[in-house]
C-alpha cells in the first residue's frame, strides 16, 4: 500500500476541516449533500460521454495502482537479466523456459517466450516495442480521462453554486429557507475546486509519474532481453544497464 499518497489526501482533509475550525466554522457547515450530489454526479456524468468504457475502465484500475505498491525495482530487474544470460550461455536459451512462468509482468514473459522460441533480435524488438508504446499510450489516455474530471469539478461546482442562488433568490420571503440555498452556492464551489486539485488532478500526474517509469523499466528489460539474444556477456550487459538506474532513483 502507497501510504504517502493515502496520507496526502488525509493531510488536505485535516487542512481543509482544521482550516475551517480555527476560522471558527464547524464541521457541518462543509457537509451538503444536494451540493456534493451537484458537483461529483455532475463531473462524473460529463466525463461518461466523454470517455469510452475502456478508457473508463483502465482509469480506475490505474487509480487503484496509486494506492498500491507499484515501484519497479531497477536493480531487481538488471539482476534478473543477468541471471537469465549466465542461464542461456550455459544451458542454451531453452533452459529460461522454467522463468517464463515466474514473471508477473506480462511483458517480461512475451519476451522470454520469444527468446525461448529462437526468434531473431530483430523480431523481438519490433514486436515488444510496438506492445510497449501501445501500453504506454493506453495508460497516459486514462492519465487524461482524470486530467479531464478535474477541468470537469470547478465547472461543476460553479453550476452548483448558481443553482444555490437561484433558490436563494426564489425563497426570498421565507427567510428560514435561504442559510441552505447559501451553503449549497459556496459549498458547491469548494467541493469543486478541492476535489479537482486535491484528488483528481494529481492522481493524474501520479499515474502519468507510474507510467513513464514502467516504460523506462521495460524499455531497460528490453534491452537486457536482446542482449541476451545476440550472445553478449553478462557482465558487459549488466554495465550497458547500469544506465537505468537513474531512471528508477
Amino acid at each position: 500500500m502507497n501510504l504517502v499518497s493515502i496520507s496526502g489526501i488525509l493531510l488536505a482533509i485535516i487542512a481543509i476541516v482544521g482550516g475551517n475550525y480555527l476560522a471558527g466554522g464547524a464541521f457541518d457547515e462543509l457537509l451538503n449533500i444536494p451540493a456534493l450530489l451537484i458537483v461529483v454526479g455532475g463531473t462524473f456524468a460529463a466525463v461518461f460521454v466523454q470517455s469510452s468504457p475502456t478508457e473508463l475502465s483502465r482509469a480506475i484500475t490505474l487509480s487503484g495502482l496509486v494506492f498500491g505498491h507499484h515501484d519497479q525495482n531497477y536493480r531487481e530487474g538488471i539482476n534478473r537479466i543477468v541471471s537469465w544470460c549466465v542461464i542461456a550461455r550455459r544451458k542454451g536459451l531453452l533452459a529460461l523456459e522454467d522463468e517464463i512462468s515466474k514473471q508477473q509482468d506480462s511483458f517480461v514473459r512475451n519476451g522470454l517466450q520469444m527468446l525461448v522460441d529462437g526468434r531473431t533480435p530483430d523480431v523481438i524488438r519490433s514486436t515488444l516495442e510496438t506492445e510497449l508504446v501501445s501500453r504506454e499510450n493506453r495508460d497516459l489516455q486514462a492519465a487524461k480521462v482524470l486530467e479531464s474530471m478535474g477541468g470537469y469539478a470547478p465547472t461543476m461546482g460553479i453550476i452548483g453554486a448558481v443553482l444555490g442562488l437561484i433558490h436563494v433568490m426564489s425563497n426570498l420571503a421565507d427567510p428560514a429557507n435561504l442559510g441552505a440555498g447559501i451553503a449549497t452556492a459556496f459549498v458547491a464551489t469548494i467541493y469543486g475546486v478541492a476535489i479537482a486539485n486535491l484528488l483528481f488532478l494529481p492522481l493524474a500526474n501520479k499515474i502519468r509519474s507510474m507510467v513513464l517509469r514502467r516504460f523506462y523499466f521495460q524499455e531497460m528489460m528490453l534491452e537486457g532481453l536482446l542482449s541476451i539474444a545476440e550472445g553478449q556477456n553478462p557482465r558487459i550487459i549488466q554495465l550497458r544497464l547500469q544506465g537505468y538506474l537513474e531512471q528508477g532513483a
